[in-house]
């Protein structure tokens, strides 16, 4: 295929972009432009009854202030999230907004000259008044490249992505041959960021060189790590960015037709997405001949039905033919056959969204990101145990340490730090001690860990190792599609020694047992969920050990989590006769008043170690206590 770049590709872009400028610079002549972040976790947090609010008010004071609903920025911790850019006043942050304080912000700042600070989380600009998000201590290890539109854009509007630059470097593209698009992917040195690493370059050049048509081209939303939700914010927030990312990829290897694969699991990132392909088709830039010139590309969105195995491509590409989602040996590899047999191209979300600024900027800008052998940018879910939890994206090579004590503000109520779980649930758990580790693919496998799709589960001194593994394998054992004997069996007897753990009913031998069955699981499963499932138990053991044998050796759990080896007392000489607070919230009628003495006793056969009763006790009284053993009676 020769370049498609004809002086009326460019033209007739130019038009769609001025008209999309004309748009955006309108926009900012309102009073005031309220934009309300909306993506799931601010839906989750309420953000659609504050957008109500700002509506309802607005039309009360007859105000003509466009509200616009945008994604996620990152700051999960403090949504709902609301950005007023009003003239005269720099573009405020507003966090935790409820319906009350946006009434409150109409009537005070937009109608007034109160920007009631009180609300403030910072400024997307420098200036005076309050702190720029810019000034945050989590700004100098932030740079965003894939994230920088969400939460500034309205994703259900291409006009504000063409207006911020969107789409500029699919027209740069088509002004190049294709293989100069792919040599300029492996200059860059981009690894997919869908959990593997695999040089992009080098599969978008296999795939162009296979024999066979048509070709395909696959992008990988399958995302079902647990705590990880990077790629379904991408598509809620900023959908065209990937949309765009396949366009060139299509070009590149010589495709004609896209799917996008998405977990149905996810509806606010496949409504946003379906509407982007067609806002997309109605400017000619999916369809046939695109933007006027020879290149034709259309993208089908796909749902999911929710299996985790469908994540590894050849599982993936199964479902997609209406097959059961199961993965296939390989070689030969989807680049080389895939769907239907022929040539298939299957990228991540964020890989895919990286290619317009490398299009863009090119191959060198981005090898002066992150570290030599893994270059760019790292996106991860914060989650766990964390302060601020949300989205950020780091350069390759910023540690542990950075991402969780300086971007996430570290541990809630300043509790010891424990492990952080990095990569799903095929990850590994890594402890103290690796906090000053780079964060890039191989270092991370030398730790016994892997980068994967970007989850990151930070854990404290109450997370108990030996369930934090069994829950995982639990998960991957409960997700394995049943195709290989090691991992349909392994990982069934690895979960059953591992529930015997928490149980203290344990044997020293188990553990050689355990790591017997994980290396032969690992060197025995066809695909990557077998492969990597055992990860969690081998890095516990390697890092964790001394817990595991406190719960065979004594029966304990140091952490105070296993149900079984913990059992809750109340304090005599604490306990305040006249508060029934405990009795109250008892579900089970587990305690009651000691028949003789003028204190409350728990009784332990009836009691199913919710807890509730310690949540229910007066801070002032701290009567009651969690202890392991069970037998170890307070006095």
């Amino acid at each position: 295929m020769k370049a498609t770049g004809l002086p009326g590709v460019a033209a007739t872009f130019q038009k769609i972009k001025k008209h999309a400028q004309a748009r955006w610079q309108e926009l900012q002549k309102a009073r005031a432009v309220i934009m309300v972040g909306s993506a799931t976790c601010g839906r989750a947090a309420g953000a659609l009854e504050v957008l109500r609010a700002f509506k309802n008010e607005l039309k009360k004071h007859n105000l003509d202030c466009p509200v616009i609903e945008v994604g996620c920025m990152g700051h999960c911790y403090a949504e709902p999230i609301v950005i007023i850019a009003k003239p005269g006043y720099p573009s405020i942050v507003y966090q935790r907004v409820n319906p009350v304080i946006a009434q409150r912000l109409v009537r005070e700042f937009i109608l007034g000259d109160n920007p009631c600070l009180e609300f403030v989380l910072g400024a997307l600009e420098e200036n005076k008044l309050v702190p720029g998000l810019a000034d945050f201590p989590r700004a100098q290890f932030e740079q965003k490249v894939i994230l920088k539109n969400c939460g500034h854009i309205d994703p259900e509007d291409i006009d504000h992505y063409i207006a911020s630059g969107g789409y500029s470097a699919l027209v740069k593209a088509l002004q190049l041959k294709p293989e100069q698009i792919i040599n300029e992917v492996k200059k860059s040195g981009l690894r997919g960021r869908g959990g593997a690493g695999f040089a992009t370059g080098e599969k978008w050049a296999t795939c162009r060189h296979a024999p066979g048509k048509p070709r395909y081209v696959i992008c990988n939303g399958d995302e079902g790590d647990p705590g990880a939700f990077m790629d379904r914010a991408i598509l809620e927030s900023d959908p065209h960015s990937v949309i765009e990312g396949m366009l060139i990829a299509g070009y590149a290897v010589g495709a004609g037709h896209g799917y996008i694969y998405v977990r149905a699991e996810y509806p606010l990132a496949v409504q946003r997405t379906r509407l982007a392909l067609s806002q997309a088709r109605k400017l000619n830039l999916l369809g046939k001949n695109i933007l006027g010139g020879d290149f034709s590309f259309d993208i089908k969105l796909f749902q999911g039905s929710g299996a985790f195995v469908c994540g590894e491509e050849t599982a993936l590409i199964a479902s997609l033919e209406g097959q059961a989602g199961t993965p296939s040996h390989r070689p030969p590899y989807p680049a080389v056959s895939g769907l239907e047999g022929k040539p298939t191209l299957i990228n991540n979300v964020k890989t895919l969204a990286f290619i317009r600024h490398i299009v863009d900027k090119g191959a060198k800008w981005f090898t002066g990101i992150g570290t030599k052998n893994s270059p760019g940018t790292a996106v991860f879910a914060l989650a766990g145990k964390v302060v601020n939890t949300g989205l950020t994206e780091v350069p390759m090579g910023t540690t542990l340490r950075q991402v969780i004590f300086d971007v996430g503000s570290g541990i809630p109520g300043g509790k010891p730090f424990k492990a952080v779980q990095i990569g799903g649930p095929s990850g590994g758990c890594l402890p103290e001690s690796a906090l000053d580790l780079p964060i890039d693919f191989d270092s991370l496998a030398k730790a016994g860990a892997m980068m994967g799709s970007g989850g990151m589960i930070v854990l404290d001194q109450d997370d108990c190792m030996v369930e934090i593994a069994r829950y995982f394998l639990e998960f991957t054992q409960r997700e394995s599609c049943g195709k290989c004997t090691f991992c349909r069996l392994g990982t069934k007897q690895m979960l059953e020694i591992l529930s015997e753990f928490t149980r203290g009913k344990g044997k020293l031998k188990d553990l050689d047992t355990l790591t017997g069955l994980a290396e032969d699981i690992k060197a025995g499963s066809l695909c990557g969920l077998g492969r990597t499932a055992p990860n969690p138990v081998l890095t516990n053991l390697r890092y964790f050990r001394d817990e595991y044998e406190a719960h065979i050796r004594e029966g304990r759990c140091p952490a105070l989590m296993c149900q079984e080896l913990i059992a809750y007392y109340i304090i005599p000489e604490k306990c305040e006769l006249t508060c029934d607070a405990c009795v109250g919230n008892c579900t089970v009628e587990a305690i009651s008043s000691h028949p003789k003495k003028r204190y409350k006793i728990i009784d332990q056969e009836k009691c199913v170690k919710c807890g509730t009763c310690l949540t229910a006790c007066p801070p002032q009284y701290n009567a009651i206590v969690k202890l392991s053993p069970p037998t170890e009676v307070p006095k």
